[in-house]
């Protein structure tokens, strides 16, 4: 299986609103692509403070790296990153993916 972590640095204009319905967009993409075995999001908990401006972010499970790379190609993914892209600081610098097998 992998871990596909995304943590993002978004924009402070976004209410907790726009930040939710962000989330849930990724959220759904659980019921048009195979594969996706778990979608879990929320902002940094950790008490540390070494999130280095990425408050905010996501997790997808995925049954296997060929569903991960069917997901990151998929159009509803596609569209989904774009509107994620518009939401951040920086464009993709205010993006990190980090996916770990698990």
């Amino acid at each position: 299986m992998i871990l596909h972590c995304v943590f993002l640095r978004l924009k402070s204009a976004l209410t907790q609103d726009e930040k939710r319905a962000l989330f849930e967009s990724v959220a759904a993409l659980q019921k048009v692509i195979p594969g996706i075995v778990e979608v879990k999001y929320g902002p940094n908990v950790s008490p540390e403070g070494l999130h280095g401006g990425f408050v905010d972010g996501f997790t997808v499970t995925f049954e296997s790296p060929e569903a991960r790379d069917a997901y990151l190609v998929h159009p509803d993914h596609v569209a989904v990153g774009e509107r994620i892209v518009s939401s951040i600081d920086g464009g993709l610098a205010g993006l990190m993916v980090f996916d770990l097998n698990i």
